[in-house]
């Protein structure tokens, strides 16, 4: 049977390739995913041009996924040190890579990683309008907004961030409710700057059904963004956040009816306790449509920390219904991440992610830390390194402050006080020597 969208497929009872593989990577029943892919509550990004694509699905009801962005800028150039990234990133388990480059020729790369890279990729096709044309904002047209969207359809890229709820009605919101920090979408913000320059409606709004042409004919996942997204928290759940949500489930709405699948962006900056209420609005809003949350970052003073403010806002989402996290790293708000910094917002995310798996009782997420406690119950470290989300850290931390040699099978910290050594000894009716 043929079939132009995972979802026109599960709508139709086809079962593809792709609904196969994510139905056995998350221990559930083919019959069960389908339908939550044909309800949209479940999008599997798999652009038919992406051969060398391992498809991950993206639902509240699947594990939570990460997401990484890289890409050039034009303080930083260089396309093999973001390749670099790109190979840590699919090392450490990411299931997502979104190139965000905003300088030079940004096709090849963009078709390298549909070529050579197992991951999902997204784009943000705004992004790439200027630098495609090269031209000025101003000078571009809607024709030429499309266009790019069609040229990353073709290149394979499996999901695109459409900045689509903004309109002509949010600039007058902008100016008349005096945000904090206004927009700090800089997809958002170019398009309100090109509605303001040429006196237009957003062209992602205007020519949505045209893009859903292109999306379903690709099969490409719609990213519905969040360009009104909090960049602090006196932001948070205003007005203008909670508007373009509104404008963003008509839009979820209308996909589905092309069998288009949907994914919507989410905050930003948010207080810890509005997170959970921010998720509940999000899904009532957009009927269950899988929510891909940027943190959320719960403070605004931590740079150079911000993948933990990440982490602990991206936990608190992803409990209560996020099912994607945009990984944040040390560099946020500060500069272009290195290889170092990308690790590190890898780590953080994966925490995240798995922390709210098992939180929101995901079939399997826990046996990975039952088996460490067993490896730490035991005094078994090798089994505790392969046990640990980040094996290479943990061995070299130990190695580089070893214990003393009678009591190696503990660590520095306490040594012989080791409190698993002392219940080890004790429930085996051995002598406990401390001296």
């Amino acid at each position: 049977m043929e079939y132009t969208t995972q979802m026109d497929a599960a709508r139709k009872g086809n079962v593809t390739k792709e609904i196969e593989t994510v139905a056995k990577k998350e221990k559930m029943e083919i019959s069960k995913l389908m339908q939550l892919v044909a309800e949209g509550k479940v999008v599997i990004p798999a652009n038919k041009n992406h051969k060398c694509l391992n498809p991950e699905g993206v639902g509240s009801a699947l594990r939570t996924k990460i997401n990484v962005n890289l890409g050039v800028s034009r303080d930083c150039k260089d396309y093999n040190v973001e390749m670099q990234k790109v190979l840590k990133a699919v090392d450490m388990g990411a299931e997502a890579i979104m190139d965000l480059s905003s300088h030079g020729n940004t096709q090849p790369f963009r078709q390298k990683l549909t070529q050579e890279c197992p991951a999902m990729i997204g784009t943000v096709p705004v992004y790439d309008s200027v630098i495609h044309y090269q031209r000025d904002l101003a000078t571009l047209t809607a024709k030429d907004f499309i266009d790019v969207v069609r040229l990353h359809a073709e290149d394979g890229v499996d999901f695109v961030t459409l900045h689509c709820g903004i309109t002509r009605k949010t600039i007058d919101q902008i100016r008349t409710h005096k945000r904090k920090m206004n927009i700090v979408s800089r997809g958002g913000s170019l398009v309100f700057a090109w509605m303001s320059m040429t006196g237009n409606e957003n062209p992602f709004y205007e020519y949505y059904d045209e893009i859903l042409d292109i999306c379903e004919k690709y099969d490409v996942t719609v990213s519905l963004g969040d360009a009104c997204r909090p960049g602090c928290l006196a932001d948070a759940t205003d007005v203008c956040q909670i508007e373009e949500l509104v404008r963003l489930g008509e839009l979820t709405k209308r996909a589905w009816e092309h069998n288009v699948q949907v994914m919507v962006e989410g905050p930003g900056h948010v207080p810890m306790d509005q997170i959970a209420a921010n998720m509940k609005v999000q899904q009532t809003i957009c009927m269950g449509a899988p929510f891909y949350v940027l943190g959320p970052l719960v403070t605004d003073i931590a740079p150079g920390y911000d993948h933990i403010t990440s982490a602990i806002g991206g936990a608190i989402a992803a409990m209560n219904g996020a099912s994607f996290l945009c990984y944040v790293t040390p560099a946020e708000h500060l500069a272009l991440p290195n290889v170092d910094d990308v690790k590190q917002g890898i780590i953080a995310s994966k925490i995240a992610a798995h922390a709210a798996d098992i939180a929101k009782g995901i079939p399997g997420a826990r046996d990975i830390d039952d088996k460490m406690a067993d490896a730490r119950r035991k005094l078994d470290w090798e089994k505790q390194f392969e046990c640990a989300i980040d094996p290479k850290t943990a061995r070299a931390i130990r190695d580089s402050r070893a214990p003393e040699q009678d009591h190696s099978d503990t660590c520095s910290m306490c040594g012989k006080f080791c409190a698993v050594r002392s219940m080890n000894k004790a429930l085996s009716g051995e002598i406990i020597d401390i001296l």
